[in-house]
């Protein structure tokens, strides 16, 4: 596999990396904060998206939150960034009682008040499922002083799972008959009769019951547009997994005064390229976007 090298963007002689834990809900995970070496006044923690990732989200040869970190950092912006608590661990997923709240939201919180103790506001970045579920951590902590969202899904995800599997087979990624696995799947999700105890294999993506009726009680715009805090999304035009048509409109109605931006070349990793994104564009090394950084950088105070 292809090692990551820095992006042309990150100069790490301007910060530097100390190793830290995060301690919450007696699940101790490790983490990164990387402060320039100028002064610096604004943080990010870094929520990366949904599945076992570790705080540089590693997909690959691909290290997109250490890109982002780094670029950042650069910029005289610290960062924060941990494992999830899943981290290297994908059969936590499928454990009972596995949700994304507990999985996002006291580590989350953690992480904010541990990089306030370096900076005068922190903002919380998040990717996919991260930018999900960063309203939820603003509501609960106070000290978060805005969000960005990066490709946050506001389409229920089990119809995005269908969605997504569709588009999939269509390019030749999957076999035809997935997308019948996961209609039935997700009608399973849709009944009423769901319940803790609907086995998971009767599930999408074989998460159990409790991760799907976590996700049918929270909605993130709802719960973002309640904020009064600062909000920047930004979407990738060539995302298929979370995407312009199915998922930024929720985004346009229900947060009118959020700076929404488009970056047309990006796909779901806010990489860029061009033509249909595939499931190869993960396999491939790259580096996130710099106009991304630049939106992010550009966009804090």
């Amino acid at each position: 596999m292809t090692p990551w090298t820095p992006p042309p963007y990150a100069d790490p002689t301007t910060f530097t990396e100390h190793d830290i834990t995060l301690d919450a809900a007696a699940l101790p995970v490790p983490g990164t904060l990387s402060l320039p070496n100028s002064e610096h006044r604004v943080g990010v923690v870094l929520l990366t998206g949904g599945g076992p990732f570790d705080r540089d989200e590693t997909s690959g040869p691909n290290k997109p939150m250490k890109d982002l970190a780094w670029g950042l950092a650069t910029r005289s912006i610290a960062v924060l960034r941990f494992d999830k608590p899943t981290a290297n661990r994908p059969e936590a997923m499928a454990e009972p009682g596995y949700t994304m709240t507990a999985e996002y939201v006291p580590h989350g919180i953690a992480a904010v008040r541990a990089l306030a103790d370096h900076v005068d506001q922190v903002f919380l970045v998040g990717h996919s499922m991260g930018g999900k579920i960063a309203p939820k951590i603003a509501a609960e902590e106070p000290l978060a002083a805005g969000l960005v969202i990066m490709a946050g899904d506001t389409q229920p995800m089990h119809h995005a799972c269908v969605r997504v599997v569709r588009y999939l087979a269509d390019a030749g990624d999957v076999p035809p008959e997935t997308v019948e696995v996961f209609q039935r799947q997700a009608a399973v999700v849709d009944s009423p009769d769901l319940s803790v105890d609907t086995p998971s294999t009767d599930l999408p993506l074989g998460a159990p019951a409790s991760f799907w009726l976590d996700q049918r009680t929270y909605d993130p715009v709802a719960t973002a547009a309640k904020l009064d805090l600062p909000i920047l999304v930004l979407q990738g035009g060539r995302d298929y997994q979370v995407t312009v048509a199915d998922d930024l409109p929720a985004w346009r109605d229900g947060l009118p005064d959020a700076t929404i931006t488009v970056l047309d070349a990006d796909n779901h990793l806010f990489f860029a390229g061009t033509g249909p994104s595939t499931m190869a564009d993960y396999r491939t090394p790259g580096h996130l976007d710099p106009d991304a950084v630049s939106a992010i950088a550009d966009w804090l105070p």
